[in-house]
């Protein structure tokens, strides 16, 4: 295969521009005219891209027999009638190069130059293109599942994606051909190969999501002030409407929910808080910790700490399954929240935690108050096997725990 062929076959099908194929492809015949001439100042390199057809032309002046001194610039008059009888003394000639003439051995040296070159450039060409797409969504084509990633196939551009399995959302199952949806992440050069990597965990992948359901996103009527997730678990989406006539929740969970369903299946039923956004520090808090309804709060600036009282049905909603709700809620608002049971009539006679402290050590009481439980009737009015599910506690010291909060009430009775 000859380099024309060579390069009728990569400009196919690429996307670099043609200038700079047209420069590539004139390098290489240069530096083959170079090594067979010594010097390329006397040649013409035209390239057709539109047909790969190449041409190669030296140009030499016209002198009168027997007066030439330089056989790389100057040309017999009777050796230029032989090339065309028009030409005359002082005229430039142009003399038509076979590239079969510089050798089978230098023409593949140069193709493989070239293919290298194209290569090269092609590589640049796809860092630069997906580098300004940092955070757009895309729809590709499951092309090959490995250990640690999935091979992905962009469906617009057809180019190789990698999607790390640390990048799956929980519950996430694909087969080889399958259609999947995610953002892109980051874009980086390794070993010169451009590698883009793509998620569907990451928070703008959500926030892309909503853009493409809501066209009050779209439009710039409503803006996502911040968003936090545990990828199919919860997220929390704060929003904010700059049209006073646009609720933005309502707008972004749709019509009986049509807008946020799709959404919500997309990423394998995790569950969406559409809240809506306040500069109001006590009341962004109280929404924050949706569905659970406050009682009442204390907000210390200082210190960026809240505690917050709520009734005792209220306080596994606030907290939420493994702490879900309650860790997002704070993510979300930037402060440390604390939970506390209000006390009805009926715990008039409990005891804070924190008098345990001599029998029960500082850090299981700190688990439990993680849980919202701060005194002894409100840990013993969850039942054994939902304090081991919410806590980081062994059973054996769930247990211990259970039998000196009892021994206590049994004591004063």
């Amino acid at each position: 295969m000859n380099l024309i062929e060579s390069f009728s076959e990569f400009k196919a099908g690429k996307n670099i521009d043609r200038p700079t194929l047209v420069r590539v492809l004139e390098d290489v015949f240069r530096t083959l005219i170079k090594k067979k001439y010594g010097s390329d100042d006397n040649f013409e390199v035209i390239v057709n891209t539109t047909n790969g057809d190449l041409e190669l032309w030296k140009v030499r002046t016209v002198v009168p027999d027997g007066e030439v001194t330089d056989e790389l610039t100057q040309i017999s008059f009777s050796e230029a009638q032989i090339i065309d009888s028009d030409y005359d003394v002082s005229d430039e000639c142009y003399e038509k190069i076979d590239v079969e003439t510089f050798g089978r051995r230098a023409i593949m040296a140069a193709r493989q130059t070239l293919v290298s070159r194209i290569t090269e450039l092609e590589k640049e060409d796809i860092y630069k293109q997906y580098h300004t797409r940092v955070g757009e969504l895309i729809l590709g084509e499951i092309g090959q599942i490995m250990k640690k990633d999935l091979l992905v196939i962009d469906d617009a551009t057809s180019n190789e994606l990698l999607l790390p399995r640390t990048e799956l959302i929980k519950g996430d199952f694909f087969r080889k051909g399958d259609m999947i949806k995610a953002i892109i992440k980051t874009v980086e050069m390794r070993n010169n190969v451009p590698v883009i990597l793509i998620s569907r965990t990451d928070n703008k992948f959500l926030e892309k999501l909503l853009e493409q359901e809501v066209p009050e996103i779209e439009d710039g009527l409503i803006v996502i002030k911040k968003i936090v997730r545990i990828p199919g678990i919860r997220a929390k989406v704060a929003v904010e409407s700059y049209d006073d006539r646009i609720d933005p929740v309502g707008a972004c969970v749709g019509m009986k929910g049509s807008r946020i369903h799709g959404i919500v299946r997309e990423l394998r039923n995790e569950n969406i808080d559409i809240i809506n956004y306040t500069s109001n520090s006590s009341l962004y808090i109280q929404r924050s910790l949706t569905p659970a309804k406050v009682s009442n709060i204390e907000i210390d600036e200082k210190s960026k700490r809240v505690s917050i009282y709520l009734k005792p049905d209220q306080v596994s909603l606030a907290i939420g399954k493994n702490g879900a709700n309650i860790k997002l809620a704070s993510d979300l608002t930037g402060y440390e929240l604390d939970i506390y049971r209000e006390l009805d009539d009926n715990l008039s006679d409990d005891v804070d935690l924190d008098e345990f402290r001599d029998e029960i050590e500082d850090w299981i009481i700190d688990q439990l108050k993680s849980i919202g439980c701060d005194t002894a009737k409100s840990v013993m009015s969850l039942n054994r096997e939902e304090l081991i599910r919410r806590t980081d506690l062994e059973e054996e010291t769930i247990d211990e725990v259970i039998n000196i909060l009892r021994s206590e009430f049994d004591d004063n009775q």
